[in-house]
């Protein structure tokens, strides 16, 4: 390695880390100021520079500055005998690699200055990464699969249907679509359904004349009229209101429409791109998505394949998200040791892409060093709460095997009729014990004396004792998913009926659909 910097006005302190660091037979060369270590680096760079924070002219936070703007890559270590909150802050704040409160153990300095000057050699040569450029390239059979189609598509007119879970980059594509067709001249124009309340989407969509209603006090383009000559992407397409949907199949008929409370028609060339999360399929069966609205739209349909279905994609993109998170907060880039990467790899991200980008982020602001380990990681790759979309572990009312109370706390995967606990699958929990205790006192055979409580007290206490954390929201999730899942069983899959045997109404059955991922299955 090369030689270590020591910056700071007390000659004690320079002394005593000269020494120190002598005897691990590493070169250090001292400086009294800011400006002398400075003058210094136009010439040389160290290893690694450790600088008092509390300096006669520049500060040693001022100069941590400069230094990272000049050398980014140096790894600087902060010290003060003012461990105040701000200062600290501040160091990290500025790219500090760790921080070193006097008075310090002489033997933990030196760890220190050689972890830090080890993670600097090992660290890669920084290279440009374009977001988008890197999104968009993969190893996943399936995402090649996906590339070969939009270069198919290039030359195409035709309607894009894209399907997949939430998460897993659909307006990416959709803007990749758009990029690389003949239209890529012309706007590229997205609106989301399920963002904008019903009673605004048509006047968004096709825009309104002044006076069509209360507050429009001047004619206003929609987004048709904004998207002509280049694409229209309608994102999450599945929520769009029935009504609409019978004008959205008008203009894709005759490629024209009249804004609210106008009497001219309005002729546009448009290509829609559309997506969603949900089986629309399904929501045709149910009335709630009109059959030939759908097989307009359903010309080309294009699967994203979820983020567990292309891991191998994951150290790239985990990679990218860290370089963004580092460059939008202003603090070094973390980096993943192989045993973090591979617990990335090996959680299921019912988020997909946005959830690995969330958990990226999440390690910038929250890891104390720039190498990120398992220990390291958010919480909920330790819990092991990567579950599919959909899916329901730990306890639940199943729709599985139907004699009563199962062999375990079981996910709702089981077969066959009936709707009794648990199932034969016990996942994300523990067996129920013979006999076991919760609030209520001792239990035994609580399959038999407490019924599902029983059960529930188990999986939670079974939950509470790996440390799993927000437990009650786990449970609320799958107690409430269960019962809506149960309703519409019973219902045949009639909502009204459905809500009102639950007692609530129809429209909140509707949004906890949603939110619970039942709307997929």
């Amino acid at each position: 390695m090369n030689s270590v910097w020591v910056v700071d006005d007390d000659q004690s302190i320079r002394w005593v880390l000269e020494k120190a660091l002598a005897k691990v037979a590493i070169e250090v060369r001292s400086f009294s100021n800011a400006a002398a270590a400075l003058e210094a680096l136009r010439t040389e760079t160290p290893s690694v520079l450790v600088t008092d924070v509390r300096m006669p002219g520049q500060d040693g936070l001022s100069l941590l500055q400069t230094i990272k703007q000049q050398h980014p890559g140096l790894a600087v270590i902060v010290m003060t005998a003012f461990t105040d909150l701000d200062s600290t802050v501040k160091a990290f704040q500025k790219g500090a690699f760790d921080y070193l409160a006097k008075p310090f153990d002489v033997n933990e300095a030196v760890a220190l200055i050689r972890r830090a000057a080890q993670e600097r050699e090992a660290a890669p040569q920084a290279q440009p990464a374009s977001g988008p450029a890197v999104m968009l390239q993969s190893s996943s059979l399936a995402m090649q699969e996906v590339f070969r189609a939009i270069g198919r598509l290039a030359s195409s007119r035709a309607t894009v249907l894209i399907t997949g879970e939430s998460g897993t980059g659909k307006e990416l594509i959709a803007r990749a679509l758009h990029t690389h067709s003949v239209r890529a001249g012309g706007p590229f124009i997205a609106l989301n359904a399920a963002a904008i309340p019903r009673d605004l989407l048509e006047a968004e969509l096709f825009g309104h004349e002044r006076g069509a209603f209360t507050g429009a006090t001047a004619s206003r383009q929609g987004r048709f009229e904004a998207a002509n000559g280049g694409t229209l992407f309608l994102d999450e397409i599945g929520d769009m209101p029935l009504e609409l949907q019978t004008r959205l199949l008008r203009v894709l008929a005759e490629g024209s429409f009249y804004r609210v409370g106008g009497s001219q028609a309005v002729k546009v060339d448009v290509r829609i791109v559309a997506a969603t999360h949900q089986p629309l399929e399904q929501r045709v069966a149910q009335g709630q998505f009109r059959e030939d609205l759908f097989h307009r739209l359903n010309v080309i349909r294009l699967r994203l394949p979820p983020l567990r279905e292309r891991k191998e994609d994951i150290p790239a993109l985990a990679q990218l998200f860290l370089d963004n998170s580092a460059r939008s907060l202003g603090v070094p880039v973390r980096r993943l040791t192989p045993a973090a990467l591979q617990a990335l790899r090996d959680f299921d991200y019912p988020g997909n892409i946005r959830q690995l980008e969330n958990f990226c982020h999440w390690m910038s602001v929250m890891s104390a060093s720039q190498v990120v380990d398992v220990g390291d990681l958010p919480p909920e790759i330790h819990a092991g709460g990567g579950t599919s979309a959909g899916s329901n572990q730990g306890m639940g009312v199943g729709s599985g095997a139907g004699n009563g109370v199962g062999n375990g706390l079981g996910s709702d995967r089981g077969h066959g009729a009936g709707s009794g606990l648990g199932g034969d699958d016990v996942s994300g929990a523990q067996a129920m014990p013979a006999s076991a205790s919760y609030p209520g006192g001792a239990v035994h055979g609580a399959a038999q004396v407490a019924g599902w409580a029983g059960l529930l007290a188990a999986d939670a206490r079974a939950r509470l004792e790996r440390g799993e954390p927000a437990v009650m929201s786990t449970l609320t999730r799958d107690f409430e998913r269960t019962l809506l899942r149960t309703a519409l069983e019973h219902s045949r899959g009639k909502r009204i009926e459905a809500a009102q045997r639950l007692g609530i109404g129809r429209n909140t059955l509707t949004r906890k659909c949603q939110e619970l991922g039942l709307e997929d299955e």
